[in-house]
Protein backbone atom coordinates (compact mmCIF):
# COMPACT_ATOMS: atom_id res chain seq x y z
CA UNK A 1 0.00 0.00 0.00
CA UNK A 2 3.00 2.07 0.97
CA UNK A 3 4.36 1.72 -2.10
CA UNK A 4 1.14 2.36 -4.81
CA UNK A 5 0.98 6.02 -2.61
CA UNK A 6 4.58 6.62 -3.39
CA UNK A 7 4.48 5.67 -7.38
CA UNK A 8 0.85 7.31 -7.53
CA UNK A 9 2.33 10.41 -5.90
CA UNK A 10 5.37 10.21 -7.68
CA UNK A 11 3.53 10.66 -11.43
CA UNK A 12 1.33 12.97 -9.81
CA UNK A 13 4.65 15.28 -9.13
CA UNK A 14 5.84 14.70 -13.09
CA UNK A 15 2.75 15.43 -14.44
CA UNK A 16 2.84 18.77 -12.31
CA UNK A 17 6.22 19.38 -12.85
CA UNK A 18 5.83 18.66 -16.79
CA UNK A 19 2.40 20.97 -16.94
CA UNK A 20 4.36 24.09 -15.07
CA UNK A 21 7.51 23.36 -17.68
CA UNK A 22 5.03 22.55 -20.87
CA UNK A 23 1.95 24.61 -20.43
CA UNK A 24 2.39 27.12 -17.58
CA UNK A 25 5.46 28.64 -17.98
CA UNK A 26 5.52 28.80 -22.28
CA UNK A 27 2.24 30.58 -21.96
CA UNK A 28 3.42 33.35 -19.01
CA UNK A 29 6.25 33.50 -21.81
CA UNK A 30 3.88 34.39 -24.52
CA UNK A 31 1.94 37.12 -22.50
CA UNK A 32 4.46 38.78 -21.17
CA UNK A 33 5.45 41.59 -23.44
CA UNK A 34 2.85 40.67 -25.97
CA UNK A 35 1.98 44.18 -27.28
CA UNK A 36 0.36 44.95 -30.40
CA UNK A 37 1.92 47.14 -32.48
CA UNK A 38 0.25 50.57 -32.39
CA UNK A 39 -0.28 50.76 -36.53
CA UNK A 40 -2.30 46.92 -36.39
CA UNK A 41 -5.90 47.48 -35.23
CA UNK A 42 -8.41 45.39 -33.74
CA UNK A 43 -10.66 43.00 -36.07
CA UNK A 44 -13.67 45.27 -37.22
CA UNK A 45 -17.25 43.02 -36.42
CA UNK A 46 -17.46 43.06 -40.25
CA UNK A 47 -14.22 41.73 -40.78
CA UNK A 48 -14.22 39.00 -38.24
CA UNK A 49 -17.52 38.11 -40.22
CA UNK A 50 -15.33 38.10 -43.11
CA UNK A 51 -12.57 36.15 -41.25
CA UNK A 52 -14.96 33.18 -40.55
CA UNK A 53 -16.45 33.53 -44.43
CA UNK A 54 -12.46 32.75 -45.30
CA UNK A 55 -11.91 30.32 -43.00
CA UNK A 56 -15.67 28.13 -43.65
CA UNK A 57 -14.90 28.47 -47.73
CA UNK A 58 -11.74 26.67 -47.29
CA UNK A 59 -9.55 30.00 -48.36
CA UNK A 60 -7.02 29.14 -45.43
CA UNK A 61 -6.57 25.61 -47.06
CA UNK A 62 -4.80 27.15 -50.74
CA UNK A 63 -2.88 30.59 -48.64
CA UNK A 64 -0.86 31.26 -46.29
CA UNK A 65 -0.32 34.50 -43.90
CA UNK A 66 3.49 33.84 -43.05
CA UNK A 67 5.92 35.16 -45.76
CA UNK A 68 8.98 34.29 -44.84
CA UNK A 69 12.88 35.57 -44.63
CA UNK A 70 14.44 35.98 -47.89
CA UNK A 71 17.22 33.35 -46.74
CA UNK A 72 14.82 31.11 -46.92
CA UNK A 73 12.42 32.22 -50.16
CA UNK A 74 11.58 34.69 -52.08
CA UNK A 75 8.65 36.16 -50.75
CA UNK A 76 9.86 39.86 -50.44
CA UNK A 77 11.20 39.85 -54.19
CA UNK A 78 7.51 38.48 -54.79
CA UNK A 79 6.18 41.20 -53.29
CA UNK A 80 3.89 39.31 -50.53
CA UNK A 81 6.06 41.93 -47.92
CA UNK A 82 8.72 41.62 -44.94
CA UNK A 83 8.80 38.19 -43.10
CA UNK A 84 6.09 38.41 -40.57
CA UNK A 85 6.53 38.04 -36.91
CA UNK A 86 4.82 36.99 -33.60
CA UNK A 87 2.98 40.27 -32.85
CA UNK A 88 1.48 40.74 -36.21
CA UNK A 89 -1.00 37.83 -35.19
CA UNK A 90 -1.62 39.47 -32.02
CA UNK A 91 -5.18 39.64 -32.33
CA UNK A 92 -5.69 36.15 -34.32
CA UNK A 93 -7.43 33.62 -32.17
CA UNK A 94 -6.80 31.41 -34.05
CA UNK A 95 -3.73 31.69 -36.33
CA UNK A 96 -4.96 31.10 -40.06
CA UNK A 97 -0.60 30.92 -41.08
CA UNK A 98 -1.61 28.38 -43.42
CA UNK A 99 0.15 25.57 -45.14
CA UNK A 100 -0.13 25.02 -48.68
CA UNK A 101 0.74 27.54 -51.36
CA UNK A 102 -1.93 27.21 -54.11
CA UNK A 103 -2.63 30.45 -54.37
CA UNK A 104 0.12 33.43 -53.16
CA UNK A 105 0.25 34.20 -49.77
CA UNK A 106 -1.97 36.64 -48.32
CA UNK A 107 -0.42 38.49 -45.41
CA UNK A 108 -0.11 41.98 -47.30
CA UNK A 109 -3.08 41.58 -49.98
CA UNK A 110 -4.72 44.72 -48.43
CA UNK A 111 -2.05 46.78 -49.25
CA UNK A 112 -1.08 44.85 -52.56
CA UNK A 113 -4.45 45.02 -54.16
CA UNK A 114 -6.42 47.57 -52.15
CA UNK A 115 -9.88 48.44 -54.52
CA UNK A 116 -13.08 46.39 -53.71
CA UNK A 117 -13.81 46.13 -56.98
CA UNK A 118 -11.30 43.76 -58.00
CA UNK A 119 -11.98 41.62 -54.96
CA UNK A 120 -15.55 41.34 -55.53
CA UNK A 121 -14.83 40.40 -59.59
CA UNK A 122 -12.05 38.19 -58.23
CA UNK A 123 -14.50 36.24 -55.64
CA UNK A 124 -17.36 36.14 -58.60
CA UNK A 125 -14.99 34.68 -61.45
CA UNK A 126 -11.20 34.59 -61.14
CA UNK A 127 -10.18 34.37 -64.26
CA UNK A 128 -12.09 37.40 -65.70
CA UNK A 129 -9.15 39.62 -63.33
CA UNK A 130 -6.73 36.94 -63.47
CA UNK A 131 -6.24 34.80 -66.57
CA UNK A 132 -4.96 31.62 -65.58
CA UNK A 133 -5.87 31.42 -61.95
CA UNK A 134 -7.06 27.87 -60.80
CA UNK A 135 -8.94 29.35 -57.94
CA UNK A 136 -12.48 28.30 -57.82
CA UNK A 137 -15.19 30.88 -58.60
CA UNK A 138 -17.66 31.84 -55.30
CA UNK A 139 -20.64 33.26 -57.82
CA UNK A 140 -23.25 32.03 -54.59
CA UNK A 141 -22.05 35.04 -52.74
CA UNK A 142 -23.96 37.34 -55.30
CA UNK A 143 -26.89 37.84 -56.22
CA UNK A 144 -28.16 39.22 -59.44
CA UNK A 145 -31.33 41.85 -59.19
CA UNK A 146 -32.83 44.20 -61.96
CA UNK A 147 -33.13 47.01 -59.28
CA UNK A 148 -29.64 48.39 -58.10
CA UNK A 149 -30.21 51.15 -56.01
CA UNK A 150 -27.39 52.02 -53.51
CA UNK A 151 -26.30 48.51 -53.71
CA UNK A 152 -22.73 47.76 -55.76
CA UNK A 153 -23.09 46.91 -58.78
CA UNK A 154 -20.05 44.04 -60.25
CA UNK A 155 -19.20 44.34 -63.71
CA UNK A 156 -18.37 41.06 -64.81
CA UNK A 157 -17.12 40.58 -68.81
CA UNK A 158 -19.71 38.88 -70.43
CA UNK A 159 -18.16 35.52 -71.14
CA UNK A 160 -18.46 35.04 -67.44
CA UNK A 161 -21.88 35.86 -66.89
CA UNK A 162 -24.75 33.01 -66.89
CA UNK A 163 -26.78 32.70 -69.97
CA UNK A 164 -29.83 33.74 -68.19
CA UNK A 165 -29.09 36.73 -65.50
CA UNK A 166 -30.71 39.95 -64.58
CA UNK A 167 -29.39 43.74 -65.21
CA UNK A 168 -27.15 43.99 -62.76
CA UNK A 169 -25.15 41.61 -60.72
CA UNK A 170 -24.64 42.94 -56.42
CA UNK A 171 -22.62 40.99 -53.38
CA UNK A 172 -23.98 39.95 -50.60
CA UNK A 173 -23.57 40.85 -47.16
CA UNK A 174 -21.26 37.50 -46.68
CA UNK A 175 -19.03 38.69 -50.13
CA UNK A 176 -18.70 42.62 -48.69
CA UNK A 177 -17.37 40.88 -45.03
CA UNK A 178 -14.98 38.94 -46.85
CA UNK A 179 -13.21 41.23 -49.10
CA UNK A 180 -13.56 43.32 -45.52
CA UNK A 181 -11.60 41.28 -43.94
CA UNK A 182 -8.91 40.52 -47.23
CA UNK A 183 -8.73 44.73 -47.35
CA UNK A 184 -7.74 44.63 -43.24
CA UNK A 185 -4.71 42.74 -44.43
CA UNK A 186 -1.86 44.78 -44.31
CA UNK A 187 1.19 44.84 -42.23
CA UNK A 188 3.34 47.31 -44.30
CA UNK A 189 4.04 48.90 -40.47
CA UNK A 190 7.94 48.36 -39.71
CA UNK A 191 8.43 45.13 -37.72
CA UNK A 192 9.25 44.54 -34.06
CA UNK A 193 13.11 43.65 -33.36
CA UNK A 194 13.52 40.18 -32.63
CA UNK A 195 16.20 38.76 -30.44
CA UNK A 196 18.90 37.30 -32.14
CA UNK A 197 19.07 33.67 -32.70
CA UNK A 198 21.86 31.54 -31.68
CA UNK A 199 24.08 30.60 -34.49
CA UNK A 200 23.31 27.22 -36.04
CA UNK A 201 25.76 24.46 -37.36
CA UNK A 202 25.93 24.25 -41.12
CA UNK A 203 23.88 20.92 -41.06
CA UNK A 204 21.36 22.18 -39.32
CA UNK A 205 21.31 25.53 -41.56
CA UNK A 206 21.06 23.35 -44.58
CA UNK A 207 18.33 20.66 -42.87
CA UNK A 208 16.04 24.05 -42.30
CA UNK A 209 16.59 25.45 -46.23
CA UNK A 210 15.47 22.05 -47.22
CA UNK A 211 12.75 21.63 -45.07
CA UNK A 212 11.40 24.91 -46.30
CA UNK A 213 12.36 24.92 -49.53
CA UNK A 214 9.42 26.63 -51.58
CA UNK A 215 8.47 25.04 -54.93
CA UNK A 216 4.99 26.41 -55.65
CA UNK A 217 5.01 28.51 -58.37
CA UNK A 218 2.18 31.43 -58.35
CA UNK A 219 0.61 32.80 -61.31
CA UNK A 220 0.02 36.03 -60.06
CA UNK A 221 1.00 37.54 -57.08
CA UNK A 222 -1.69 40.07 -56.54
CA UNK A 223 -4.17 37.09 -56.03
Amino acid sequence: MTRALGIIAGTALILLFATLLLVVMPTIQLQTGRNPPEALQPWTASELAGRDHYISLGCVYCHSQQPRDPSQAPDTARGWGRASVPSDYSYDTTHLLGTMRTGPDLFNIGARQPSVDWHLTHLYQPRAVSPGSNMPAYPFLFRDTDFLGEQIEVKIPDEYLPSQVSKYIVPTDQALELVDYLLSLDRTYPAEELPEAAPESDEASDALSKGLSDTTQVRDISR
